[in-house]
């Protein structure tokens, strides 16, 4: 399950592997890319046994967003308006961020080298960024004259404080993904970013896995629906698990202290 682009590698315990394979550009964003990024997010949506991804970059860098040097325009008669949705509620542009919140499952992102851009609203895009501390991150768009359009606002709601993403879209400064803790990016700051990635998505994979779908769909409902609309999703979804086996087994593994062993839908 590989592309040139991008790499799947699904283990037996159902974390899938997900690496941007670009490293002689920095895994920057040229039309290949996206295609590339898009479809490895579509593959995961219907993967039998995931229960959680490790999104990460090989090589220096996790993406350094838009590859100027190779990102040439359609003619007039093949480019699509921006404003047309051609991947549900977004366009391509936006789509190769949002893919990872359309997961099923979480999705961990492992942030080091160059987070700059695109590839900061791709990180965004996850569930949970842990980042290597010299990480070099920044809003990049407005050095180019143009506003950040790949989902971030989106993705920002509720991670950044107001007057921060404010500052940090209307200057592109760069930023550390030491101070992107406490800017709202980060998670986790840490060395060994892939290894603490890993050691959640592990985590992750070892709860019931239909319990863990089912608090992704409300941590997006949380964000998008009124308070009586969230209360109502939440009786929903525990009315979907409550005694099923995979619940009742989550119960006698904790009692009996070992390790659960769930079935996959």
């Amino acid at each position: 399950m590989s592309t040139d682009r991008v790499t799947i590698d699904l283990a037996d315990n159902g974390v899938a592997q997900v690496r941007f394979n670009r490293p002689d550009k920095m895994n920057a964003l040229d039309p290949a890319q996206f295609e590339a990024i898009i479809a490895a997010g579509e593959e995961l949506r219907t993967m039998k046994g995931l229960r959680a991804v490790v999104l990460a970059g090989e090589g220096r860098a996790f993406c350094a967003g838009l590859d100027l040097s190779n990102f040439t325009a359609a003619p007039d008669d093949e480019r699509k308006p921006l404003t047309e949705r051609t991947h549900g509620n977004a366009n391509l542009f936006q789509e190769v961020a949002m893919t990872w919140r359309k997961c099923p499952v979480p999705v961990i992102a492992a942030v080091h080298g160059v987070c700059f851009g695109g590839g900061l609203q791709i990180a965004s895009g996850a569930d949970i960024r842990v980042i290597h501390p010299a990480t070099r991150m920044a809003i990049m768009e407005m050095k180019w004259g143009l506003v950040p359009d790949m989902g971030g606002y989106h993705l920002w709601r509720g991670l950044v404080r107001d007057d921060h993403l404010r500052e940090l879209v209307y200057t592109n400064r760069e930023f550390s993904g030491q101070e992107a803790l406490s800017l709202g990016l980060a998670t986790h700051v840490t060395e060994d970013p892939l290894g603490k990635a890993s050691e959640i998505a592990n985590e992750i994979a070892n709860r019931n896995p239909e319990a863990i779908r089912g608090a992704k769909r409300l941590s997006e409902a949380m964000l998008e629906q009124s308070g009586d609309d969230i209360l109502m999703a939440e009786s929903v979804e525990q009315a979907a698990v409550i005694r099923t086996p995979n619940q009742i087994e989550a119960v006698m593994a904790g009692m009996q202290k070992r390790a659960a062993n769930f079935i996959d839908g």
